[in-house]
């Protein structure tokens, strides 16, 4: 699988689709990334299943 894939993702603030790098080298990660349009925190949670299949979930900072 290649190491590092972009995905797009609707900002749960804004709603803007913005595209993100996901690092496929780790199978479980949670981090926070700033929206690139309002510049607000999302916490990112990816995890890979064993097809390889990336599921990206985001929400609001506090949730």
């Amino acid at each position: 699988m290649n190491e590092l894939q972009t995905h797009a993702i609707d900002c749960p603030y804004c709603g803007e689709v913005i595209e993100i790098d996901i690092d496929c080298s780790e199978i479980n990660q949670s981090y926070i990334e700033d929206c690139s349009v309002c510049c607000r925190p999302i916490n990112i949670v990816v995890s890979i299943d064993f097809n390889n299949q990336v599921h990206v979930s985001t929400s609001h900072e506090n949730e």
